[in-house]
C-alpha cells in the first residue's frame, strides 16, 4: 500500500493543520509527511465541503503554484487535486505527475487534458457536477458505484485513458448537510464492498479520514483490511502503524486516538 500525504493550500480546508500558506511552509510540511511514512504527496487549493468558497482557475493557481513547485523539488511524485482543467494544465506544466480529477472527468476539457498528457488519473465516484454539489446515493451504494464506473470507464476507454485510472470511491466528499451518522453508515457499506470494484481490474485509491474518533478509526481499519493499492492520508504515520498491526493480526484499539488532529 502506498500513501499520498495531504498538503492543503486552501484556507477553507477543514484540516487546518495541513494548510500551508507559502512555498517554504509546503516544502517543510511535505518533507515531514514523507518522513512520517508518505510515499507521494497530494496538493489542492479548493476545499470540497459545501461551505467552501469557489475559486477561479487563476485564484486557484495563485495559491498552488509556489507550494506545488516546492513539493516537486522534494523529488517525489505529486498529484494535483482540482476539478478545473485550466488549473490542472498549469500544475502538470509545473511538475505535478498525477491528475486527481475531482470533477470525475465529467468535463471534456479535463479528460482531453488527461489523454493529451498521458498521466495517471485518480477518478472519484461522483453523482453531481462537482464535490460541493453532490446528490445522495439511494439503494446499494456499491452497486450504484459499479454502474457509474461502468459508464465512466467506457468514456475513458474512448479517450484512451482507462488503463491509467485509479478508482476512488469518492468518500472524501459528502453532500452538504449530511449528518455524520448517515455518512458513517454509508462509508462502512462502501468500504466493506471495495472488493466488488476489483471487477474493473484497476487499482483502488481511498481518501482516509483524519478526524480522531473511534468510529472513524473503525472505517480506516476496514479500508486497510482491504489491502487497497493507495490511500490519501493526512496522518501517514498513524496509517502505517494501523496497517502493520492489521497485517500482523493484532489490530490497534479504536480508542488509540492521536491528539492534535481535531
Amino acid at each position: 500500500m502506498e500513501i499520498f500525504g495531504v498538503v492543503n493550500v486552501s484556507a477553507d480546508s477543514l484540516a487546518g493543520f495541513s494548510v500551508c500558506r507559502s512555498a517554504d511552509e509546503a516544502a517543510k510540511y511535505g518533507a515531514q509527511l514523507l518522513e512520517q511514512g508518505a510515499d507521494h504527496l497530494d496538493i489542492g487549493a479548493q476545499a470540497s465541503h459545501g461551505a467552501a468558497n469557489f475559486v477561479s482557475p487563476e485564484q486557484e493557481w495563485a495559491l498552488l503554484e509556489g507550494p506545488l513547485r516546492a513539493l516537486v523539488n522534494l523529488g517525489v511524485i505529486v498529484s494535483v487535486d482540482t476539478w478545473q482543467a485550466e488549473t490542472a494544465r498549469w500544475a502538470l506544466d509545473a511538475g505535478a505527475s498525477i491528475l486527481n480529477a475531482t470533477d470525475a472527468l465529467q468535463k471534456d476539457a479535463m479528460i482531453e487534458l488527461a489523454a493529451e498528457r498521458e498521466v495517471p488519473i485518480i477518478l472519484p465516484f461522483m453523482i453531481g457536477p462537482d464535490p460541493r454539489h453532490l446528490k445522495r446515493v439511494e439503494g446499494d451504494p456499491v452497486q450504484v458505484m459499479i454502474d457509474w464506473f461502468d459508464l465512466q470507464l467506457e468514456r475513458a476507454e474512448r479517450f484512451g485513458v482507462r488503463d491509467r485510472i485509479m478508482l476512488d470511491p469518492g468518500t472524501g466528499f459528502a453532500p452538504a448537510g449530511w449528518e455524520w451518522k448517515d455518512r458513517y453508515e454509508y462509508q462502512k457499506l462502501v468500504y466493506r464492498g471495495l472488493s466488488r470494484l476489483r471487477k474493473f481490474e484497476l487499482p483502488i485509491f481511498v481518501p482516509i479520514a483524519w478526524k480522531q474518533t473511534p468510529d472513524r478509526l473503525e472505517l480506516v481499519d476496514i479500508v486497510l483490511e482491504q489491502e487497497v493499492e493507495y490511500v490519501r492520508a493526512h496522518i501517514p504515520r498513524q496509517i502505517r502503524e494501523r496497517h502493520e498491526a492489521i497485517r500482523l493480526g493484532s489490530p490497534l484499539p479504536l480508542t488509540d486516538i492521536w491528539p492534535g488532529f481535531e
